[in-house]
């Protein structure tokens, strides 16, 4: 594990400390609560759809720091979605669809890691194993998967909004999944590598490009993650909607 990781570690484990809803999620439920997103967390949001869910790190961070804000995630793996559902059993505002988001409507194999949050739709690679140690494959299932229509339609989702993806490498086709409502967006938040650390993944630089062409600026990169020679390894962008 790199050093940014750790210090990350560190800094989320100190803004936890200080939150008696975050310490109970995490003493009950083992959810670390993805308190390194607060910068990109504006008290304003309206609806936030949160691709990637797992056990609700980043919806959980939302919620501390939106309180009013409708988040729908995405989650396909039962393990992490069920606890998911158990966190959030009594929030009305918070909604998980068992599904992860792609192109097509399909049955696609996951490939599940050892730490269930570096799972993919992407064969785990080489750079994955050897950067961040413990996240080999360990289990393949099938999931389902769906365009981001199949379950939002354009009124469902309130400006402001933010799409937030977590996917592990499959973040080009998760974007072409939710491409029909891409213009419903104001920011799109989404964790980019620089190198490929799942077979077959689009890098940061095509991502960039993608959403540029579909008239979202990058505006800021946070998380940044290096390995110990100070190569860039990956980091999450946040992009803005240009309007015109």
């Amino acid at each position: 594990m790199s050093i940014d990781l750790y210090i990350i570690r560190i800094k989320k484990a100190g803004r936890i400390l200080r939150s008696p809803r975050l310490l109970l999620a995490f003493f009950r439920y083992g959810v670390f609560a993805g308190v390194e997103h607060y910068s990109v967390l504006k008290p304003g949001f309206k609806t936030i759809v949160d691709i990637g869910a797992n056990k609700g790190q980043f919806a959980l961070a939302c919620r501390e720091r939106i309180p009013h804000a409708r988040i729908i995630s995405f989650e396909p793996l039962k393990a992490p979605a069920k606890k998911f559902k158990t966190l959030f059993r009594n929030d009305a505002s918070v909604c998980l669809k068992e599904v992860a988001i792609g192109p097509k409507t399909i049955r696609s194999v996951m490939h599940v890691s050892a730490h269930e949050d570096s799972s993919s739709l992407l064969p785990i690679g080489p750079n994955q194993i050897e950067f961040y140690p413990g996240t080999q494959e360990k289990n393949i299932i099938e999931v389902d998967v769906a365009p981001l229509t199949s379950y939002l339609m354009p009124e469902d989702i309130n400006s402001p909004a933010m799409l937030k993806l977590d996917v592990q490498g499959f973040e080009m086709e998760a974007l072409k999944g939710c491409e029909a409502l891409i213009e419903k967006f104001d920011f799109i938040y989404c964790e980019c590598s620089f190198i490929e650390l799942y077979s077959g993944q689009k890098l940061a630089y095509e991502i960039i490009e993608w959403l540029h062409h579909h008239k979202f600026n990058l505006i800021g990169i946070f998380n940044s993650n290096y390995d110990l020679s100070g190569q860039a390894i990956q980091a999450d962008f946040l992009f803005k909607q240009k309007f015109i």
